[in-house]
């Protein structure tokens, strides 16, 4: 069933209760208590200008296991080059703004409007929201995604890629340099199976988020040595 949201931005239904396409719940706003609340029960928002606030709970997660990463042999060959860096929270802003304006398959506008862009901002300089931007050696942005931290738990919200492979070249850096147990891709996609997403129940999720707690640095506690 699909639930109306109220006032209490702590409130927040059941995620077993959402629809057969995970839509859960309606209405509420975009305030950094509900977003995190959201979020740490395995709830986002998705919507566009043409519809209120719509909040998602899918009973099966599209997820990446670092661990699981895999690598193609011409991947590795852009990873071994002098092509790309990536930073990471040095250009959030940038990176959200590349990621609405992206084209993309099957797509007509964007699901990350205005007040999204605005909420995510905030819960970015917050310490929640995290950016891993991609340049080239002219130093121009070309690659990136952005999502949200808990924990050991990264729920990535959109990546885009200006040049060829620079959204993996980010996804990998980020699942190989960071100790992290999952990053929730949300959304299956052709792109990120190849790299060795696959999919697991909201159960599943439900109980790995369980088992999070924010920590006040963000990805800085949690960068590996090998950085």
């Amino acid at each position: 069933m699909i639930f109306q949201l109220n006032a209490d931005p702590t409130q927040m239904p059941d995620p077993a209760l959402a629809e057969e396409d995970g839509l859960l719940a309606v209405g509420g706003d975009l305030s950094p208590t509900r977003l995190l609340h959201a979020y740490h029960n395995g709830i986002f928002p998705w919507y566009s200008e043409e519809t209120p606030i719509l909040w998602y709970a899918p009973h099966e997660r599209f997820v990446l296991e670092p661990k699981n990463i895999r690598i193609s042999k011409s991947m590795r060959q852009v990873l071994r080059s002098d092509r790309f860096r990536w930073t990471y929270n040095k250009a959030f802003s940038d990176v959200i703004d590349a990621c609405a304006s992206a084209n993309r398959k099957d797509q007509d506008g964007t699901w990350i409007v205005a007040d999204m862009r605005a909420a995510y901002i905030q819960l970015h300089e917050l310490g929640f929201a995290h950016s891993i931007e991609v340049w080239n050696t002219d130093n121009e942005l070309i690659g990136g995604l952005y999502g949200v931290l808990f924990g050991k738990v990264f729920s990535g919200e959109s990546m885009f890629s200006r040049v060829s492979n620079s959204s993996k070249y980010a996804l990998i850096q980020f699942a190989t340099h960071f100790d992290l147990q999952l990053i929730d891709c949300q959304i299956h996609s052709d792109h990120l199976e190849s790299l060795g997403a696959s999919m697991i129940s909201q159960e599943t999720y439900l109980r790995l988020l369980d088992q999070q707690e924010y920590t006040k640095n963000g990805l800085d506690v949690l960068i590996q040595s090998n950085k």
